[in-house]
C-alpha cells in the first residue's frame, strides 16, 4: 500500500444512515460531542499509562500526558488533542470507518485475555465506540491526525463530512497521540465560555489535566475514587461547596465503596439547612450519576427514592450498561438495584449517625425529618427502616428532646400491646387534651405529632416492631372506676337525654371508660379517621369540605361534677339543662378541633352567663 497518495475509503454498507441517526436522533444534547471526545481522549491516555506501566517500549515515553482542548472563532474550529495512544494506519480505518468498533471495548477484551491483575484498574469510558461520530452533530467537517505510540510508525490524517466517505493520507512531525478538529457549522461551539461551562458540567472529574486554550479547567478531584485515609476534612468540605453549591459546611458524608451487587463509589452529603422550608417548595435530587468519573446524568430521578431528595454528592458505578448515547439507562431492572442498594446503605448511615449522636441527629431531624416522613408514607419496601429514623416528643420525654420509636417500645411496660400517639398543636395541648388523661392514669407513654403530615405517616406505618400503632382517641383503653359518681342507669338515661338535645349533630351517646378529669369528649365514629385528619381532609378538598363534616360519638365522665349536676338539673330544668348539653358537647368539639364556626356557641355561653349572674345577684 501507497504511503504517499491519498486514498480515499466509502464507509461501510449502510454507514450513511446510521451516521443520521447518531446525528440527529441519538444524542439530545449537543453539547455532548465534547464530553464524547474528551472522553475519548481520556480512554486513549489511560491505555497508554497503562503501557507505560507495563514496560512496553514506547514512541516518545517522556512526553506528559495532557488532554488540550482549543477554540478559535475565527477559524471556527474546535479541537480536542491528547497524548496517548495514537493510531495506525489500520486502526484508523478499523476505529473511523466502522461505526459500531469499539476500540476501548477491544482493549478490555485483550487484556482480560491476559489476566493481568493490574488491568483491572484501567480506567476506560468508551464501550460502544460512537462517541466520536457525535462530531458530525456540529461539524461539517473533521480532521484527525494521529500518531501511534508504536515505534516506527508514521503519523496519518483523516478527513471526512460524514456522508461521502473519508480520506486517508500521511501526515510528517507529528507527536504521539491524536489530534481533532471540527469545522463548525457556525462559531457557538467555538466560544471559549460555552466549552468552559461544558467541559466543568460533563468533564471536569476526568483523570488528566484538561486544558483549555493552555489553561487548566479540571482543577477539581473526584474524592470518590480516593481511598479515605488520603482525604482530609477540609478535602470533603471544599469538594461539598463545589458539588453542592453551598457555602456551609455539610451536616454529614458518607464515603463508601461496594463490589457486590454492584460495583459502586458514592460520595454522599447532607446540607445542614433544607431549603424547603424557606422557599415551602419542593426541592429535587442534587445526587448526579457518573461512570467511571463522567457525568452520564446530573440528577437522574431514578437513583434515588425522592424521599433522600435531600442528599448532595456523587455515584459512580462501572456496572452501568448505558445506551449507545450515554445519556440514559438501557436496563431498567439494574438501575433499580443500584436504587436498592443506595437506600439501604444511606438508611444504615443515618441510623448509624444517629446512635453516634443524637443531638446532632435532632438538628438533622429539624431541618430534613419532613423527608423521613414522607418516605415512611411512599416507600413500602423500606418503611419500617425509615421509621427507626423518625423523632418526635412524647409524654416520657423532657419538651424540647425527642425519643425514637426503637425506645418507645423499649419502654414499654408488660401488658402494653400499642404504639400511641397523639395529634396536637402543641406540647401543652396534648397534654391538657381529654385523649391524654387515661394514658396518664396508667403511665402509658404516647408520642406527640404537630406537623400537619403526622397523622398520614402514622396512618401509613401502622405497626413497627410487631406493634401496632394507633391513635390515642382510638385506642381501646378504660379506667377501673373507684369512686363515685353517676350509676350506670343514670348515665344511660343522661345520655339519652344528651342525643335528644343534640340530635343529629351527635352519633352515640354513651359513658366513657377513659376520661379522669374532662366531663365529655367527643370520638369520632370512623375508627380509621381521627379528628385532626378529618380536618385536614377538609382543608385539602374545600370544594366538597361537606363529604368530611363529623357526626361525632360523645363521652361523658359519670365522675364528673358537671355531668352529675347536668343529671339533677335536666329534672328540674329541661330548658335549662338542654343549654349546657349543648354547651359541654361544644366544648368537647373545641377540644378535638372539630368546631368550625363558634358564633352559635358563644351566644349561647353569652345566655348562660347573664343567667347566672341573675341568679347570684338574687334578681
Amino acid at each position: 500500500m501507497s504511503t504517499t497518495a491519498v486514498e480515499k475509503h466509502a464507509f461501510q454498507a449502510e454507514i450513511a444512515q446510521l451516521l443520521e441517526i447518531v446525528v440527529h436522533s441519538l444524542y439530545t444534547d449537543k453539547d455532548i460531542f465534547v464530553r464524547e471526545l474528551i472522553s475519548n481522549a481520556a480512554d486513549a491516555t489511560e491505555k497508554l499509562k497503562f503501557l507505560q506501566t507495563s514496560g512496553k517500549t514506547l514512541h516518545q515515553p517522556d512526553l506528559p500526558l495532557s488532554i488540550r482542548v482549543t477554540t478559535d472563532k475565527d477559524a471556527k474550529t474546535i479541537t480536542f488533542a491528547d497524548t496517548g495512544l495514537g493510531m495506525t494506519h489500520a486502526e484508523l480505518i478499523e476505529n473511523l470507518g466502522t461505526i459500531a468498533h469499539s476500540g476501548s471495548k477491544a482493549f478490555l477484551q485483550q487484556i482480560k485475555a491476559q489476566k493481568d491483575a493490574a488491568a483491572a484498574d484501567a480506567n476506560l469510558i468508551g464501550q460502544f465506540g460512537v462517541g466520536f461520530y457525535s462530531a458530525f452533530m456540529v461539524a461539517e467537517k473533521v480532521t484527525v491526525t494521529t500518531r501511534s505510540y508504536e515505534p516506527g510508525e508514521s503519523g496519518w490524517r483523516w478527513t471526512s463530512d460524514g456522508q461521502s466517505g473519508y480520506e486517508i493520507e500521511p501526515a510528517e512531525d507529528l507527536g504521539r497521540g491524536t489530534t481533532i478538529v471540527l469545522h463548525l457549522r457556525d462559531d457557538d461551539f467555538a466560544d471559549e465560555e460555552r466549552i468552559k461551562a461544558i467541559i466543568l458540567r460533563h468533564s471536569n472529574f476526568v483523570q488528566f489535566p484538561i486544558e483549555l486554550n493552555g489553561t487548566a479547567v479540571n482543577t477539581v478531584q473526584a474524592l470518590w475514587t480516593k481511598n479515605r485515609s488520603e482525604l482530609t476534612d477540609d478535602d470533603y468540605e471544599g469538594f461539598y461547596k463545589y458539588i453542592a453549591h453551598d457555602n456551609s459546611a455539610p451536616a454529614y458524608r458518607l464515603h463508601f465503596s461496594a463490589d457486590a451487587p454492584l460495583a459502586i463509589r458514592a460520595l454522599l452529603f447532607v446540607p445542614e439547612k433544607n431549603h424547603e422550608l424557606v422557599t415551602l417548595s419542593r426541592g429535587e435530587s442534587e445526587v448526579h450519576l457518573y461512570c467511571r468519573k463522567v457525568l452520564i446524568q446530573s440528577k437522574p430521578k431514578e437513583l434515588l427514592p425522592e424521599w433522600l431528595r435531600f442528599l448532595r454528592g456523587v455515584v459512580d458505578s462501572e456496572d452501568l450498561p448505558l445506551n449507545i448515547s450515554r445519556e440514559s439507562m438501557q436496563d431498567s431492572a439494574l438501575m433499580r438495584k443500584l436504587n436498592e442498594v443506595l437506600t439501604k446503605r444511606a438508611i444504615k448511615w443515618l441510623d448509624e449517625e444517629a446512635k453516634a449522636d443524637p443531638e446532632k441527629f435532632d438538628r438533622f431531624f429539624k431541618q430534613h425529618g419532613h423527608c423521613l416522613k414522607e418516605g415512611v408514607a411512599t416507600d413500602w419496601s423500606h418503611r419500617e427502616a425509615i421509621a427507626k429514623l423518625l423523632r418526635f416528643e412524647s409524654s416520657f420525654t423532657e419538651p424540647g428532646k425527642t425519643t425514637s420509636l426503637t425506645d418507645y417500645v423499649s419502654r414499654m411496660p408488660e401488658g402494653q400491646k400499642e404504639i400511641y400517639w397523639l395529634h396536637a398543636p402543641s406540647r401543652e395541648s396534648a397534654l391538657a387534651s381529654p385523649y391524654f388523661e387515661v394514658f396518664a392514669e396508667r403511665k402509658y407513654e404516647v408520642l406527640f405529632l404537630s406537623a400537619p403530615h403526622d397523622e398520614f405517616v402514622m396512618e401509613h406505618l401502622r405497626e413497627f416492631d410487631t406493634k401496632r400503632v394507633v391513635a390515642a382517641e382510638k385506642a381501646d383503653l378504660a379506667l377501673d372506676r373507684t369512686t363515685g359518681g353517676l350509676s350506670a342507669e343514670q348515665a344511660e338515661a343522661l345520655g339519652k337525654f344528651l342525643k335528644e338535645t343534640l340530635g343529629e349533630r351527635v352519633g352515640e351517646v354513651r359513658a366513657s371508660k377513659r376520661l379522669v378529669g374532662s366531663p365529655a369528649v367527643v370520638v369520632d365514629g370512623d375508627q380509621h379517621m381521627t379528628a385532626s385528619m378529618r380536618r385536614m381532609l377538609k382543608a385539602m378538598d374545600r370544594e366538597n369540605a361537606g363529604n368530611f363534616n363529623a357526626q361525632p360519638d360523645m363521652e361523658i365522665n359519670p365522675e364528673n361534677p358537671i355531668i352529675g349536676r347536668l343529671e339533677t338539673l335536666r329534672h328540674r330544668d329541661s330548658a335549662l339543662a338542654a343549654q349546657i348539653a349543648e354547651q359541654v358537647y361544644d366544648n368537647a368539639m373545641v377540644a378535638a378541633g372539630l368546631l368550625e364556626d363558634p358564633r352559635r356557641m358563644l351566644g349561647r355561653l353569652n345566655q348562660l352567663i347573664e343567667k347566672l349572674l341573675v341568679r347570684e345577684a338574687g334578681e
